[in-house]
């Protein structure tokens, strides 16, 4: 029995051991959780304040570019409000010259207006005084009428002749000067306007010009050609002359000979023919007609290509093509030793410079002064002025009508009626008058001299007349006795009106009249 007391309490023992380590170890594993939970508390909390320092910042770096976005639109709003305000001052600036100019254009425009309110008096003053004139010119008749009769014993009709006429010597010195102080009122600004037109053209538009004559010279290889070019009898010389059309002049000049013919074209074929023949050798009848037939397709060629460039340099594109060979053939025609085609290329680009300068058609202008001198390459056929001539052949091919009378109107065959015509005379005339353009024989230029001075001394009361300067100027020379001042004033416009009226010259010519009085007496 004690033992089994004993062996139940070492059960019982064993038991409470048992149980203390089952205790033990269950507390163990309790702490252990509990360290777990702690430890994984401890990794949330450190977590939620990492997440929550994240947070921070990124809500700090939020608010941050919230302020710098802030201040950039605060700073961009600043300044476009300052660019808004700078241009509401430049606006007001503006506004504020804009006003200005119109105040002073008001003042400028009242500034006339009261200049013509004066003029407009002076006008009525003048003709008051014109009417007074009148008034004065009727007494001054019945008075010269009553003193006639008293003291001439003048008939009636005869007194009135007289009075008649002192009245129109009064009216005429009247009208002189009321004329010219008009005349050079309005042509003050109109001279300037077209001295700057004209020199602007002049200085935009400079071509060189060479001298040509009827007249080719071709060389020889040595004076033993000149038999050969004349042949047996003559053969080949009267062969050479009846094929070609030209004139062959041999004469003592050594290794030389000339070819004369108012027809260029005809001459310069007849120069290449001429050189190709004496290149090759061979002179001979065919052989001549053989070469003459192949430089006439190179002068066609040459033509051709001559009009070509001339239309494409004034910039024309819609030329008849029947009249493209016409303006190539004035390459090989002169006026006063001025080539013809570079004339007209000249007078285009002149015109239309001075068109541009007025506002006017450009195209239209330039074409009218490129074609006006076409009649030219048809005188030596057609019978007539070339600008007539010229104005039916581009009539009849088509042209524009204010085009053909340009050309009929350009040297006064007919009267110029549009703006165009005046511009393409005004672009001849600076064309063939500037210096070194144009030349003249002697006998034309003495027979010009001639006749101004003839023109000059047919007027009564001219003494002398003299032409100088090449005919730019007329000195003309009168009796005080026969013409007064006004007088010479009307003298020097009427002698201007018949130089226009009939002669021919390029540029002006200026009138002088010359009134000069003289008292002498001698002490004894």
């Amino acid at each position: 029995m004690p033992e089994l007391g004993w062996i139940i309490a070492g059960i019982a023992l064993v038991g409470l051991v048992v149980l203390g380590v089952l205790l033990r170890r269950q507390t163990a594993q309790a702490i252990a959780e509990r360290l777990k939970w702690e430890r994984r508390a401890k990794d949330d909390i450190s977590s939620a304040r990492a997440n929550a320092q994240a947070a921070a910042k990124m809500a700090e770096e939020r608010a941050r570019e919230a302020l710098e976005d802030a201040e950039r639109r605060r700073t961009e709003m600043e300044a476009m409000l300052a660019s808004q305000r700078q241009e509401l001052r430049d606006s007001r600036a503006a506004q504020e010259r804009r006003e200005s100019r119109l105040h002073e254009r008001e003042d400028r425009l009242s500034a006339e207006a009261e200049g013509l309110v004066a003029r407009a008096e002076r006008l009525d003053a003048q003709r008051i005084q014109l009417r007074d004139q009148r008034e004065e010119i009727r007494l001054m008749e019945e008075r010269a009428t009553a003193e006639l009769e008293r003291i001439a014993a003048l008939t009636m009709e005869d007194a009135r002749h007289e009075v008649v006429a002192a009245a129109e010597r009064q009216a005429k010195l009247t009208a002189t000067t009321l004329a010219r102080d008009i005349e050079a009122t309005a042509k003050r600004d109109a001279d300037r306007l077209a001295r700057g037109i004209i020199t602007t053209a002049i200085q935009r538009v400079a071509s060189e010009q060479t001298s040509e004559s009827v007249v080719s010279t071709v060389d020889l290889p040595s004076d033993d050609m000149k038999g050969r070019i004349i042949g047996r009898e003559g053969r080949n010389i009267r062969a050479f002359e009846q094929i070609t059309g030209v004139n062959v002049l041999i004469d003592d000049t050594p290794e030389s000979v000339l070819l004369s013919s108012f027809d260029p074209v005809r001459r310069e074929t007849a120069r290449i023919t001429l050189v190709d023949l004496i290149a090759d050798g061979r002179i001979h009848p065919a052989r001549i007609e053989e070469v003459h037939d192949r430089s006439v397709r190179r002068i066609n060629e040459r033509v051709l290509r001559a009009a070509e460039d001339a239309l494409t340099e004034v910039g024309i594109v819609d030329l008849h093509p029947d009249l493209v060979p016409i303006v190539g053939a004035l390459a090989f025609r002169t006026s006063y030793g001025q080539n013809v085609l570079r004339h007209l290329v000249e007078c285009a680009h002149l015109a239309g410079v001075m068109a541009a300068e007025l506002g006017l058609d450009v195209p239209t202008c330039k074409r009218a002064a490129f074609l006006h001198d076409i009649g030219k390459a048809l005188t030596h056929e057609v019978e007539g002025p070339h600008a007539i001539i010229g104005a039916d052949l581009l009539r009849n091919h088509g042209e524009h009508e204010d085009i053909v009378h340009a050309v009929e109107a350009h040297h006064n065959e007919v009267e110029p009626r549009t703006v165009e015509a005046i511009l393409t005379q005004a672009a001849d005339a600076i064309s063939g008058s500037r210096p070194g353009a144009r030349r003249e024989s002697l006998e034309a230029y003495v027979e010009r001299m001639e006749n101004l001075e003839h023109i000059a001394t047919k007027h009564e009361g001219v003494v002398r007349a003299y032409a100088m300067q090449a005919g730019r100027e007329v000195r003309v020379m009168v009796s005080p006795d026969h013409i007064d001042d006004s007088g010479a004033h009307a003298l020097a416009r009427d002698i201007a009106a018949e130089v226009e009226k009939t002669l021919s010259y390029p540029g002006q010519i200026r009138i002088t009249v010359v009134r000069e009085s003289r008292a002498t007496e001698t002490a004894h």
